[in-house]
């Protein structure tokens, strides 16, 4: 029997022609054609267990490959439980296609079943949001959507599917050609030389790239930019911003800049707004971003003290800025060398740390350990989700690909992150660290990885409380006002066993090893319950007299 093409055909066409191998999603009524047309289209759906979870999927896939991630879910309920991930795509400039089923159009406005305004739903936390209007469209939406998600600024979209454009057929037999690609912003070479002579001729130059500059293609370029113009370029993509752990005593190198580019970096709380002290109060700014707004912000923030701006996207400007840098003279080799040092820093006292509460330990402790895993492979994927025990982890922690929660500050999407990291990554370790609170929010995907044979570590650094809030009740109101920050010390590793996963818990140090060696080894998704001291995150500095070392050699002092 032979089907007419109808709008689903059209949208999963349209999605295989732009190489979509994946989509993430939740079954509902509004989307059963979907599921039907991806049997034909060689489209593999991995049905989850929330719909948020779904899009954190989607947003984990798009920054490990560059592509764009496709989630799916049904309408109404469905779209609102998915909406709140995009938030976390959205600040960590992650192209995000959620695709939610949708009341039928005939029926708008009539109060038909789970009908919603959608797409005004979806618009404050999307780069685009629209619903499909008929069948013949559909392809037409898909790809636009497809194309915004990856240019500019790369971000989530939102696209509403209703039931009758997904079921109606197309009047044309196939849809027209259509470019995926982005829509690339150039920046103009010569203004790419005036950037790269401004650096230059500053004693302590910096490069700041936002979150698109921090993983895949984008993170090579950026590292080749260093070594091409001789300036230190760092990526920022933490709720801490300049306090991010993962970049050491950083904040104390930051505070000395005297000439920073912006390239694709938002002015905004990461950078205390550029105030001094995190920010010197003469310091110059120059900015590259894909959106003529931020130049605003900026001024808004630092004044006449924003020297040029340019317009371009970031893979396109770092392409500009590398030849720019590649014919410059004028290097700062002592500068560049002790910022690379003060990143790398970790305080000499975290090799011997321990705690004195029985059967809890370190954070240190507990992380470490991991290094040896995420070292075997040169495509290894590290996870870090949580409050206080992210932050540990990413100070502790390096691999060569890293997901985070990023500038959200947002929690809980650390297991879908390692589910689709591992489909991203089929041949290397993936492991993932996170908070006892964390571990709560998408439990049951556990069962997802169980079914779809993704194995994965989990460490859950298990205080039995939310400690970031924890932490700041005790700093702000003391410890005789702490309040709704209480957890069970809950056997996360049982929860897991009893999803079909490897599961043990871990209270002693010496544990810690062998026990992630038995997770790795069972092939199967995996968590440690590792009892620890719940202590604040890691605040990084330089000794004094490094501090002081470093700051008279960038200033040409003996």
């Amino acid at each position: 029997m032979t089907r007419s093409r109808n709008g689903a055909a059209a949208l999963v066409q349209t999605l295989a022609s732009a190489g979509v191998k994946h989509i993430f999603t939740l079954s509902g009524n509004h989307i059963m054609p979907v599921f039907d047309a991806c049997i034909d289209a060689g489209i593999d759906l991995i049905h989850v267990r929330h719909e948020g979870a779904a899009v954190h999927m989607a947003d984990a896939w798009a920054r490990l490959t560059g592509q764009v991630g496709v989630a799916m879910v049904t309408g109404g309920p469905g779209h609102a439980n998915a909406v709140s991930a995009l938030y976390t795509a959205a600040m960590a400039e992650s192209p995000v296609l959620l695709l939610s089923g949708h009341a039928p159009n005939g029926q708008s406005g009539m109060g038909a079943f789970q009908e919603m305004r959608q797409a005004d739903v979806a618009e404050p936390l999307t780069k685009w949001s629209a619903t499909v209007a008929s069948a013949d469209r559909m392809a037409q939406d898909v790809g636009q959507a497809l194309r915004i998600a990856r240019s500019g600024r790369p971000g989530p979209v939102s696209l509403s599917l209703p039931t009758d454009a997904l079921e109606t057929a197309c009047t044309a037999a196939a849809d027209a050609p259509q470019s995926f690609e982005p829509i690339p912003q150039a920046l103009d070479p010569d203004t790419a030389a005036s950037l790269v002579r401004r650096l230059q001729a500053a004693k302590r130059p910096l490069i700041l790239t936002g979150p698109a500059a921090m993983m895949g293609a984008a993170l090579a370029r950026a590292r080749e930019l260093e070594s091409a113009c001789g300036i230190p370029v760092i990526g920022m993509e933490s709720p801490r911003g300049v306090a991010d752990p993962a970049l050491g005593a950083f904040a104390q190198m930051l505070a000395r800049a005297d000439c920073i580019l912006l390239l694709g970096k938002r002015v905004d709380f990461t950078l205390k707004f550029g105030k001094a002290p995190a920010i010197a109060a003469d310091c110059a700014f120059l900015q590259v971003d894909a959106e003529a707004g931020e130049f605003e912000r900026t001024r808004r923030a630092v004044g006449p003290r924003l020297l040029e701006c340019a317009l371009a996207d970031t893979p396109s400007a770092l392409d500009a800025l590398l030849r720019a840098g590649a014919a410059a003279s004028g290097w700062h080799d002592a500068w560049t060398r002790d910022v690379r040092d003060a990143v790398a820093y970790r305080p000499p006292a975290w090799k011997t740390a321990s705690s004195a509460m029985p059967e809890r330990m370190h954070p240190v402790q507990a992380l470490a350990p991991l290094q040896e895993l995420l070292d075997s492979h040169p495509d290894s994927v590290f996870i870090a989700d949580g409050g206080e025990i992210g932050q540990w982890a990413q100070a502790c922690l390096r691999a060569p690909n890293r997901v985070i929660n990023g500038v959200a500050g947002s929690i809980g999407a650390a297991l879908p992150f390692a589910l689709a990291a591992r489909l991203a990554r089929p041949d290397a370790p993936v492991v993932a660290v996170m908070g006892d609170g964390t571990f709560g929010f998408h439990t049951a995907e556990i069962d997802t990885a169980v079914r779809y044979k993704l194995p994965f570590v989990v460490v859950v650094g298990n205080d039995a409380r939310w400690n970031a809030e924890y932490q700041i009740q005790l700093r702000d109101y003391g410890k005789d006002r702490l309040i709704g920050c209480e957890l069970l010390p809950a056997r996360y590793d049982a929860v897991t066993a009893a999803f079909g996963g490897f599961g043990r818990l871990v209270t002693d140090p010496a544990q810690v090893a062998p026990a992630i060696q038995a997770a790795h080894r069972s092939g199967l998704p995996a968590c440690l319950n590792i009892m620890i001291e719940g202590l604040p995150a890691p605040s990084v500095s330089l000794p004094t007299a490094n501090a002081a070392n470093a700051a008279n050699a960038a200033a040409g002092q003996p």
